[in-house]
């Protein structure tokens, strides 16, 4: 009825993202959920050194936090797709909440296992990947379209807050404990805060995260699930995009582990310098937020895409050689600056060529091939550490990223 009664106010709401009331209450919801779960981020594989003293099941341990997107993601585009997007966000969080909170529950009654923290970390990527294919699907329907790069910008500013503040909450939070198990804990608790906070915002959110659906024969999952797959697939651009994020996020994802292992290891870093070290990432993709959307609308997003790769490969090549703390901060911030100009680019390019209805799906699909290739990415890292070291392993991935980089360069993606 407003809405009718007064188009003028309507316009001047939407004229301006940051009067978007609703856009704030996800946004800042979210922000605190990240940081969150950036605590946890360093408190988990500690977690698991100090319980086994074993590289190979802390990268298992992060396989099998990123295993649901390889298990769930094509499904639960398709179910997104069918699902209120809202509820599905709310149950989510709530979950993972749960999920997270009986960690220090169980170190209370002194029963903290190896198994028990497995399934913690599986229940707590499966939220995730409901969450977050709802959420991205959801942005085109919160935000006008003209906005929606900035929007999303914000979206990689909320990752790298959390990336910025989160290891070092953790190791503050960490070192308020004696024993860096109890400090282990002690940041479980805090993620576990941070979920129920993002539920309170949700319910607070007034519009609706999807168009409505025609009335319709509802038709078999796999087949939904396809029609997705086929819309990516015969996207040429977004076909080379999905193969060279792929390759990218394999020789990525055990990073972290590598730079924990290496700096508790052979740098003899302090977890408190540590978390600074990590920190160093969120540093790099605020900054890489706040420009990115100003690069896109200025450089080729193919030349965008095959730089930051290549780049890539030079920070990487920075942490293999670097003899302190001091050049690992600018390797990882190097790298945190690249994720949200390449994300940004590429997520905005392809919500802006797939239909309302195929969002989910769409980027579920995407989202299976991409970010699938990080468990086994985090396994292969955990699993070279022990025969190789942090710094050969770091090399690895170094020569990987470049040989990616030059290779997408001979793609149509060089003159996209």
């Amino acid at each position: 009825m407003n809405q009718i009664e007064n188009p003028q106010e309507e316009q001047r709401q939407k004229s301006s993202l940051w009067r978007n009331r609703d856009f704030h209450l996800l946004w800042s919801g979210q922000t605190v959920s990240v940081l969150g779960s950036n605590v946890s981020r360093l408190a988990m594989p500690l977690l698991v050194l100090a319980l086994t003293h074993s590289p190979a099941q802390a990268g298992f341990m992060a396989a099998v936090r990123q295993a649901p997107y390889l298990l769930f993601s094509l499904p639960a585009g398709a179910l997104v797709d069918r699902w209120n997007r809202k509820i599905t966000m709310i149950c989510c969080d709530s979950v993972r909440w749960l999920a997270l909170g009986s960690v220090p529950l169980a170190f209370a009654l002194g029963h903290v296992t190896l198994v028990h923290l497995y399934i913690v970390a599986f229940i707590e990527g499966t939220g995730y990947v409901f969450f977050s294919i709802a959420q991205i699907a959801a942005l085109p329907q919160v935000v006008e379209p003209a906005h929606l790069p900035r929007a999303y910008a914000f979206d990689n500013i909320t990752e790298y807050v959390g990336t910025l503040f989160g290891p070092s909450l953790g190791a503050f939070i960490i070192g308020l404990a004696s024993q860096l198990r109890t400090g282990a804990i002690l940041a479980y608790v805090a993620d576990s805060i941070s979920y129920m906070v993002s539920v309170i915002s949700l319910l607070f959110i007034r519009v609706s995260f999807q168009m409505e659906r025609a009335t319709e024969k509802r038709r078999a999952l796999y087949r939904e699930i396809a029609e997705g797959l086929r819309f990516l697939w015969r996207q040429r651009l977004l076909r080379i995009m999905v193969l060279l994020t792929t390759v990218v996020n394999f020789l990525q994802s055990p990073i972290t582990l590598v730079i924990i292992v290496l700096s508790r290891g052979a740098l003899h870093i302090s977890v408190q310098i540590l978390g600074l070290v990590l920190s160093a990432e969120g540093v790099g993709g605020v900054l890489g937020g706040f420009v990115a959307p100003w690069i896109r609308t200025r450089v080729r997003f193919g030349q965008i895409m095959i730089g930051s790769v290549i780049v890539w490969a030079g920070a990487v090549l920075l942490l293999a050689l670097a003899p302190s703390a001091l050049l690992l901060i600018v390797g990882i911030g190097v790298t945190g600056l690249l994720w949200p100009i390449y994300g940004v680019t590429l997520v905005t390019y392809r919500l802006s060529i797939t239909p309302e209805h195929l969002q989910g799906r769409v980027n579920s699909a995407f989202r299976f091939l991409s970010y699938g290739s990080e468990p086994l990415g985090a396994a292969v890292g955990g699993l070279l550490l022990v025969p190789l070291g942090g710094q050969s392993v770091l090399f690895l991935i170094a020569g990987g990223l470049a040989l990616s980089g030059f290779g997408a360069f001979f793609t149509s993606l060089r003159k996209a």
